[in-house]
This record gives structure tokens, C-alpha cells and sequence, in this order.
């Protein structure tokens, strides 16, 4: 069996949730693997391995939208902890001797690959900008070269790139594979029925949209993402829960939400239409939006307005039957894929 480093990127939830179905693959194919992760990916994931906790680059948010040189500016100021935390993957590396290097955006462990002439493998969604041939509107221009960019800065040189994507486009890359999105055992296993709500997700940075349900009254709304607070007539936020959001999910007739991948892949994969809000200038989250929409799934909704929004919610029916079209596909691909790689680059070494 193979020694393998796998580090990962700690902004947002699917990074984690993607790693921690991988990680738990590869330790039942009996793989040594040591983790290495920072903020949420480390918060996430070490109640379940052990994580060797870094610092990590971290993109800056105001008002629900990407602030560019605030981001690099923030950056900056990590520079001297950024470089402690590569001598401790260093380190790491010196005593566990690793085979094989498998980054899910994360830099520094791919700097170290490259440093120490370490086979590499990507698994992530982001190189799919990059590696496929993508569609999206001209006015993102800007957003999406930026994006391009970030990409091939956070992971570049890989032997191999595993794509996840609710989506597909055409490879452009010999080394690239697109895969369905990584979907967790609970998802795989939920039986979804069509409720008489409407499931919320949101952040503090979306306080007009609550505030545009409460004149929706035909509607019942679950709102996830901003704890427990007082009820309205027809809104109702609920604490943070895992199994009661996946309930939730499971059981509305549709969801409104940031566009995320992991997200969006778990409703789709469920049957749920999705009305996606996009933190602006993220072009990840606008690009699924984009796609979403492309694909009769849901609708991109770039500012939040009630009379689009009802719009979205009376075309359910049209979105459900799209939907049916959907293919559902488990983990088998990517496992398949991750261990023949493994195979090939840690043979010998």
C-alpha cells in the first residue's frame, strides 16, 4: 500500500466534504495518508483524522462579493506564515516519506511536490476553467480570467487532474478527467419526497433576501445559514444541523442558495429545482449558476428580486421534469480512477 499526502484547500465546505469521502476511500484501501489542511477544511475534517493544521491562503469577502485586492493584500500579511507552515509539510514529509501528493487546491502541498520531485494528483472542480472548454456570458470576462489564473497559481504540473462537475464540457487537456460530482453516503442513500416548502440557504451578506420571502406569503420558507432567530409568518430559520438540513433538502419542493458545487450537486442529485445567487465576482459560483440554468435545472438569479424569484417558483414543474434527465451516478468513477493512478505512480517507489 502507498504513503500519500493529501492536502486541501480550507475556504468553503466542499473542499472538505469532497476530501473526506476521498480520504476515507483511501484508507479503506489500506493507504497510510497523512492530511493537511487549514480554517474550515481543518475544523471539518479533524474530528475524523488526524490533520496537520497550517496556514493558508484565504479569499476576502464584503457585502456578498469578492474583493479582490483586499484578498491580496490579506495574503500578504500571511507571507511569514505561510512559510512556517511549509517548513512544518516539510518536515512532515521528511519523516513520513511520502509516495504520492494529492492536492484538492491547496498550494503549498503541491509546492512541495513539485520542490521534491513527488508524483502529484488534483482533485478538485476549479481546473475545469482551465483543462474544459467552458461557456459564460462576456460580461464575466473579467471575473473569469481572474479565476483562470488562481487556478493554474493554486495547482499547476499535475500528472493528473480529476474533475468533479455537475456538468460536463469537453477536455482540452491529455491529462484531465471530468467525473460526477463526490457525493456523500447519506445523500446516496436519502429517499426525497416533495414538500410544501421552499429550503433556504444564506449568509448574513444576504439580508435583503429575507426580507423579500417575507413578502412571498403564498410560500413557506426554511432558512438555514443564519441560526436561530425569530420567526416570521411564513419564514422560519432553524439552527445549524447537518442531518437536519439533509432532511430538509430531502423533503422541500425546492432550494434557494449560493451556487457551491457541493450544494447544488446534492439537490440536483435529489431532484430539486434551485433558484442560485452567486456571491458576486466569485466566478466559480457563477459559473455553476450559469450552467445550472444552461441545463433547465434551476435559474441564475444575479440580484435578488421578488418578482423573479415567483417566477422561479412557479416553474417548478418544467425544472422537475428537466431533472428526471439528470444522471444520478455514485463515487464508483473517481474511486476507480484515484486507485489506478495510485497504482501507476507509487508502483515503484
Amino acid at each position: 500500500m502507498s504513503r500519500i499526502i493529501y492536502g486541501l484547500a480550507g475556504e468553503g465546505m466542499g473542499h472538505a466534504s469532497r476530501s473526506k469521502i476521498l480520504i476515507e476511500h483511501l484508507l479503506s484501501q489500506g493507504h497510510e495518508v497523512k492530511v493537511i489542511s487549514h480554517d474550515k477544511g481543518y475544523e471539518n475534517l479533524s474530528p475524523y483524522f488526524e490533520v496537520l493544521k497550517i496556514s493558508g491562503l484565504r479569499i476576502t469577502y464584503e457585502h456578498n462579493q469578492v474583493r479582490y485586492l483586499e484578498t491580496v493584500f490579506d495574503n500578504i500579511l500571511k507571507l511569514p506564515g505561510l512559510q512556517k507552515s511549509f517548513n512544518k509539510i516539510l518536515k512532515l514529509k521528511n519523516e513520513f516519506q511520502p509516495q504520492l501528493i494529492i492536492s484538492d487546491f491547496e498550494p503549498l502541498t503541491a509546492l512541495l511536490a513539485h520542490w521534491e520531485g513527488i508524483p502529484l494528483i488534483s482533485v478538485d472542480n476549479q481546473h475545469q476553467l482551465i483543462y474544459t472548454n467552458v461557456s459564460y456570458p462576456k460580461e464575466y470576462l473579467q471575473e473569469a480570467l481572474a479565476a483562470k489564473t488562481v487556478s493554474r497559481l493554486m495547482v499547476s504540473r499535475a500528472e493528473a487532474y480529476l474533475i468533479t462537475s455537475f456538468f460536463k464540457t469537453r477536455i482540452k487537456h491529455r491529462h484531465t478527467y471530468l467525473f460526477p460530482p463526490i457525493l456523500r453516503r447519506e445523500v446516496l442513500e436519502e429517499k426525497p419526497v416533495a414538500g410544501d416548502y421552499v429550503l433556504v440557504y444564506t449568509t448574513s451578506h444576504f439580508s435583503d433576501l429575507n426580507e423579500t420571502l417575507e413578502k412571498i406569503k403564498t410560500e413557506k420558507f426554511i432558512v438555514y445559514g443564519l441560526g436561530e432567530k425569530k420567526s416570521k409568518e411564513n419564514v422560519f430559520f432553524k439552527a445549524p444541523s447537518q442531518d437536519g438540513f439533509l432532511k430538509d433538502l430531502a423533503g422541500c419542493k425546492a432550494i434557494i442558495a449560493t451556487a457551491g458545487l457541493s450544494l447544488i450537486s446534492e439537490a440536483l442529485y435529489l431532484g430539486k429545482p434551485y433558484l442560485a445567487i452567486p456571491v458576486k465576482k466569485q466566478f466559480e459560483q457563477i459559473l455553476n449558476a450559469h450552467y445550472l440554468e444552461k441545463c433547465g435545472y434551476g435559474k441564475f438569479l444575479q440580484s435578488i428580486n421578488q418578482k423573479d424569484i415567483e417566477l422561479f417558483l412557479s416553474n417548478l414543474v418544467k425544472y422537475r421534469k428537466n431533472l428526471l434527465q439528470y444522471p444520478k451516478e455514485d463515487n464508483k468513477k473517481i474511486f476507480s480512477k484515484l486507485d489506478s493512478l495510485i497504482k501507476r505512480y507509487t508502483l515503484n517507489s
